[in-house]
């Protein structure tokens, strides 16, 4: 009966120690890679402050249409989303 309980907490033990905390460590190490990496990556983007001269040349038209396919809303969703999936594909055991 000890044997049979002793092999059961060996079970369980190694399974701790090779399933959880083993992942626990490597996704905790990919989760600080990635937020520095990017902390580091938007000190390099460009500054926006350029855009509104490029914005004044749009016909009141064209502003009509953007509003109504709510493209204030979709374009920076569009562009997050693209931007995810990039960083994504760049973290080696996931992408």
């Amino acid at each position: 009966m000890f044997a049979i309980l002793l092999s059961a907490v060996n079970t369980l033990l190694a399974f701790l120690v090779r399933g959880v905390l083993i992942k626990f460590v490597v996704f905790t190490a990919l989760y600080f890679i990635v937020s520095e990496l990017v902390s580091a990556m938007v000190s390099l983007l460009p500054n926006g402050s350029s855009l509104t001269s490029a914005f004044t040349g749009i016909s009141s038209a064209t502003w009509y249409f953007l509003d109504l396919f709510a493209a204030s809303q979709g374009i920076p969703l569009i562009i997050a989303a693209l931007v995810t999936r990039f960083i994504i594909r760049r973290i080696p055991v996931i992408g």
